[in-house]
């Protein structure tokens, strides 16, 4: 059932409001892919095991799988069934209409990045998108997030190393971070320093000295894309600075298809695929959540 406007701009409000607290108490939340129902669940079973608050998030891939209002209604029917704090990211939205699409559908949070569909972008191109983007949140008071350039990879297994003298010419810079925030009017900063979406065969370095500079430099959220195949010791470090938002997809989807595959080789009778997710698939992805908030110092801080 749709949200009201004076809804929406209730839990809008309330998400503001706990990003604060997060950034004060040092803990981040964890923003997780909902790429179907099931990972939806297998986010709320950690989240209600551990009282942990949740941003559960859809690029959109999963807008054109589901539908803004289809993913709405599935995170407040999910909700209310558990009982947990979870939020609603629009992630990677590639241009200022999806977004705002994403706004009018009550999303707590709209991450406007029109460089993932156009890497050549412009500066000024990036800036302008990102100021109506944030214009427009007004209506409801979605928080916004962005950052000034491409940010590299994608949410899958790579079997490519890591090139990190090619990936630290983009970089986050404290005064690039700063320059940009007062650009725009952002909510949330997202940094790159070492982070890159997907999962590589060696672990990821996070530039902690940096990310400390931009803390320094800009007074809004900062989060972290690119998650997946971090080792934890760099996100516990990273709330102490002021991290309040981390994404995590790939290691989730590499959990859902490894139980996926173990579950049809050790059933091959059995043609209710679905019987086999929720089995075996919805444990598998509950462990890579529940392992995430550990790192994201979440536990024992949601609201309800």
């Amino acid at each position: 059932m749709p949200l009201t406007l004076n809804q929406i701009r209730k839990n809008c409000q309330q998400a503001r409001e706990r990003m604060a607290t997060a950034r004060a108490q040092h803990w981040a939340f964890g923003a997780f892919n909902l790429d179907d129902e099931p990972t939806l669940i297998a986010v709320a079973r950690a989240a209600k095991k551990h009282n942990a608050p949740v941003l559960v998030e859809v690029s959109q891939g999963e807008v054109d799988d589901i539908g803004l209002n289809n993913i709405r209604d599935l995170v407040d029917n999910t909700k209310e069934a558990f009982g947990v704090e979870m939020y609603v990211n629009l992630d990677h939205s590639p241009s200022v209409e999806a977004a705002r699409a994403g706004i009018e559908a009550g999303f707590e949070f709209i991450h406007i990045d029109i460089s993932q569909a156009n890497h050549d972008a412009s500066d000024d191109e990036i800036i302008n998108a990102t100021k109506a983007v944030v214009r427009y949140a007004k209506l409801t008071g979605a928080s916004v997030e962005s950052e000034p350039h491409y940010f590299g990879g994608s949410s899958n297994l790579h079997t490519e190393m890591i090139d990190y003298e090619e990936i630290k010419k983009t970089f986050s810079t404290p005064d690039g971070a700063r320059s940009f925030v007062e650009a725009t009017g952002i909510d949330t900063f997202a940094a790159a320093i070492g982070n890159l979406h997907g999962k590589y065969p060696v672990p990821k370095v996070l530039d902690l000295k940096l990310l400390k500079q931009i803390r320094q430099a800009v007074d809004c959220n900062i989060s972290l894309h690119g998650g997946s195949g971090t080792p934890g010791h760099y996100f516990r470090d990273a709330v102490k600075i002021g991290v309040t938002k981390i994404n995590i997809n790939s290691d989730m989807r590499i959990a859902y298809r490894e139980a996926l595959e173990q579950a049809l080789k050790e059933n091959p009778d059995e043609y209710s695929v679905a019987k086999l997710v929720s089995k075996y698939v919805v444990d598998a992805v509950e462990k890579v959540v529940t392992s995430k908030i550990a790192d994201f110092n979440s536990s024992d801080k949601a609201l309800i």
